[in-house]
């Protein structure tokens, strides 16, 4: 029997277990997406979407630990691994997380007066504890390749946690505090399914408490750049989410949560990729990171901006579903292309600056988006109080993000996508132009028109990426 190139059927295997889990990930998400807005109604499913917002940011209470154990250690082989080294780590960890825990309650009691707002952050402080140990578990597994095992563990918290939720609303729970619980109930149950997964880890001989110390400081100097930077590439979003909740309301905030839960759900498709893209890439020879960069570049970019048409039907649907955010939900036509934007940076921008080390480069520029951030909410919802104003200045944020990223990588790489990132700009104007202003089956035509002639224009590159493929999935000679 003839066979692919090891190396392509091991991506290939490892893509089809995160798609597979993506898909079905997904599917939960639209469940929820439909059951939870509509069961809660508009106060509590703000205070719903609150907590998962103020959770995103979770993450910082590593310091970059688990990053810097992605980064330095991300390419070898699981069997490779100093398990004593690791298993002071995820016990270090562990406890560090205990305090920041206790911290966040302590916050809660002393400064938080909104009793939903108190429950929320108890159930923060729990999250720390449940959380952040099982991702760092997840990052060895993912960075050494066992994607098989990492796709399980995401995809089994989804599950249980979607299940949970449409049981309980079914039975008719309407208190947002009860899906909190199923979240940690998720959160638990997978931290104990992926320890024993990794026990070789977790149970283990512990090394010198000093040896553990010094290698846990020397993960977090690593990591804590590429934190900061995930922290700020967060803050670009949040700092307008945060800003809409405080100058309007909670309602406004679950409504204006909902329009972008929509737009990033086609994110888990992309993000299936990205799982696989780095310790790929690690172990591909440099000289080849150009000419890959263009390939899937393309392979994302035509598809994505295809896929936008999407918003069309969805807008119908989901209008005559959820009649109560039925105005909240024109503002997708707003938010859709961020989804573009926000895959090229996840699966293909941010995946090439780790390998290359840019923790620095991805640090500025997510720094600089952040400060352009304050700077517009400041003006359009602290001054002008313009909520649609605010809602499309997400996507142009995360636009600049993107657009300025890419042209730094671009000159490491040496190559050149002055003309497609114009061309994208160009083609998301016309989207929003189509959809907002013009809306109906004349928007419909309008952007069809353009795709066509955007086909047109990269009909090369294109073909190119088609060759590729071929090329690449050709059975090679040599008999299994």
């Amino acid at each position: 029997m003839k066979k692919l190139n090891s190396k392509v059927a091991g991506a290939i295997t490892n893509l089809s277990y995160t798609f597979v889990a993506n898909i079905i990930c997904t599917l939960i998400s639209m469940a929820i997406v439909a059951v939870v807005p509509k069961a809660l109604g508009t106060v509590e499913y703000g205070y719903w979407q609150l907590y998962g917002f103020y959770g995103s940011y979770i993450g910082f209470f590593h310091l970059g630990w688990a990053d810097g154990i992605y980064l330095r250690y991300g390419g070898k082989e699981y069997k490779e691994l100093d398990k004593k080294l690791f298993h002071s780590q995820f016990w270090l960890l562990f406890a560090f997380e205990m305090l920041v825990a206790v911290g966040v309650a302590i916050f809660a009691v002393f400064f938080v007066e909104d009793s939903s707002k108190k429950v929320i952050f108890y159930m923060l402080a729990l999250c720390c504890i449940l959380q952040l140990p099982r991702g760092m578990l997840q990052y060895v597994l993912q960075g050494t390749n066992r994607i098989k095992e990492y796709a399980k563990n995401v995809l089994a918290e989804k599950l249980i946690y979607g299940v949970s939720v449409v049981v309980m609303v079914s039975l008719g729970v309407r208190d947002f505090r009860f899906l909190l619980l199923a979240d940690l109930a998720a959160k638990l149950i997978t931290l104990v399914t992926i320890c024993w997964r990794c026990r070789d880890i977790v149970i283990s001989k512990a090394m010198n408490f000093a040896a553990s110390v010094q290698e846990a400081w020397e993960n977090i100097t690593v990591g804590v750049k590429l934190m900061f930077a995930n922290v700020a590439s967060m803050l670009i979003i949040g700092i307008v989410r945060f800003a809409i909740e405080r100058v309007w309301s909670v309602e406004v905030f679950g409504q204006v949560s909902l329009t972008l839960s929509i737009s990033n759900m086609l994110m888990l498709f992309i993000s299936a990729v990205s799982v696989v893209m780095f310790p790929l890439l690690k172990r591909t020879p440099q000289e080849k990171w150009a000419d890959n960069y263009i390939f899937l570049r393309t392979t994302l970019v035509v598809p994505m901006l295809a896929i936008l048409m999407a918003y069309y039907p969805a807008k119908v649907i989901l209008s005559a579903w959820l009649p109560q955010y039925a105005e909240s939900l024109s503002y997708m036509a707003l938010m859709f292309p961020m989804c573009m934007y926000e895959g090229k940076m996840s699966m293909i921008i941010s995946t090439y600056l780790k390998a290359l080390r840019r923790e620095n480069l991805m640090l500025a520029v997510n720094l600089i988006s952040v400060c352009l951030s304050l700077l517009t909410t400041g003006i359009i919802v602290y001054s002008l109080k313009n909520l649609p104003l605010a809602v499309v200045s997400i996507l142009g944020l995360l636009a600049f993000r993107s657009i300025l990223a890419e042209v730094f990588l671009a000159r490491i790489l040496e190559i050149e996508v002055g003309t497609d990132i114009l061309l994208e700009v160009a083609m998301t104007i016309i989207f929003i132009w189509s959809s907002w202003i013009v809306r109906g089956w004349a928007g419909v035509g309008i952007y069809l028109g353009a795709y066509v002639v955007y086909l047109l224009l990269k009909r090369k590159d294109i073909a190119g990426t088609f060759r590729i493929v071929k090329e690449t999935f050709r059975p090679s000679a040599t008999a299994e």
